[in-house]
């Protein structure tokens, strides 16, 4: 980029072309979000868009393109678990869901897109934000639901709604879609615990009508038949503090001869953790402990907490570049992206 910047005037596409070396069409695509450019020619361009301080004209653009520059984050809760626990509390404290949205606005900020958050517990507000949808007040849907009867993904797709779900669909749906090996994350799990001598192990799940929460404990078992070992006890949780809490004196209840316990999130394992204590057992000496999804919990724990680390940041900026490239390029077809969750050592097992 040896070309020298306009210096007066209003900066248009060729003066940015004619700075960067390159053709109108590539500017345009590296403006409008596509994710199909080149990485040294995308540089190019944004370096000439510094250099000339060009400015898009939004409406004009929009007018042409009839996009917004806004995608939703849309999460998703079951109907029956939203009446008892309100999920907009959790979201804000789970931080599961920051680490989403750190992942997405990576992608979408250096774009100019924004980001409006939506939330939905029953079908008048499935049916309410499809018809937002249809409306295009967004260009595209980031969905968190993990529900495998959630109707959401298949309406998404009926409504030919550009979106990108976070996990594999429960139901054979044309969506988009990212996700965690969650089954290899729990394998690592049981072959840390049995590699540091570990016998008698039991797992508090998390809820059992959602998928994620399936395949943990499917991993769980089958590492567990994979050594020959049984299944010293499980005690479904619901992936919250409190939850893990409950289900932990449950599971002692149940299992008192226990040494070590997969819990299926860190935030259950942060609650898991005192009820051992007052219970006199210590970790990870009489109990190994190790969680899931390395998250700021996991810090929060005493001892820290060993953990199943899935790339959560990284997830959701591929779901945000999926996204965008759909919404550019709406006949490309529909991809998913599979990453591979890795075990952090801690002090608990």
């Amino acid at each position: 980029m040896n070309r020298k910047p306009p210096s007066m005037g209003s900066v248009t596409l060729e003066d940015v072309a004619r700075v960067a070396g390159v053709s109108r069409a590539t500017v345009s695509r590296v403006i409008n979000g596509s994710t199909t450019v080149d990485p040294a020619l995308r540089q190019l361009v944004e370096g000439a868009v510094a250099a000339t301080n060009y400015v898009p004209n939004r409406a004009a653009r929009s007018l042409v393109t009839r996009r917004t520059d806004s995608i939703a984050l849309v999460v998703s809760e079951a109907e029956q678990r939203a009446v008892a626990d309100p999920f907009l509390g959790r979201m804000f404290t789970d931080p599961f869901f920051g680490r989403v949205v750190t992942g997405v606005m990576e992608v979408i900020r250096p774009r100019g897109v924004q980001l409006v958050l939506m939330l939905v517990d029953d079908a008048a507000s499935r049916t309410n934000l499809i018809s937002y949808l249809r409306q295009g007040h967004v260009d595209g849907v980031v969905l968190i639901c993990g529900h495998a009867a959630d109707p959401l993904p298949g309406m998404l797709a009926e409504a030919q709604v550009p979106a990108v779900l976070s996990g594999r669909p429960g139901q054979s749906t044309s969506i988009s879609f990212v996700e965690a090996d969650q089954r290899a994350g729990a394998t690592l799990a049981v072959e840390h615990l049995v590699a540091t001598g570990r016998r008698r192990i039991a797992t508090l799940s998390g809820p059992l009508d959602m998928a994620s929460a399936q395949e943990r404990l499917a991993g769980f078992r089958e590492a567990l038949a994979a050594h020959g070992l049984p299944e010293e006890g499980m005690v479904e949780g619901d992936f919250t503090q409190a939850g893990g809490a409950a289900a932990m004196r449950r599971l002692l209840a149940e299992a008192p001869e226990l040494d070590a316990v997969f819990v299926a999130s860190d935030l259950m394992a942060l609650g898991a953790l005192p009820v051992l204590n007052r219970a006199g057992r210590r970790v990870p000496e009489d109990v190994a402990l190790v969680g899931f999804d390395d998250s700021s919990a996991a810090l929060a724990c005493d001892p820290p907490l060993t953990t199943v680390r899935q790339p959560l940041e990284e997830m959701a900026a591929r779901m945000a570049q999926l996204l965008l490239q759909q919404i550019v390029e709406p006949a490309e077809a529909l991809q998913s992206a599979v990453f591979h969750p890795t075990l952090v050592v801690r002090e608990s097992a």
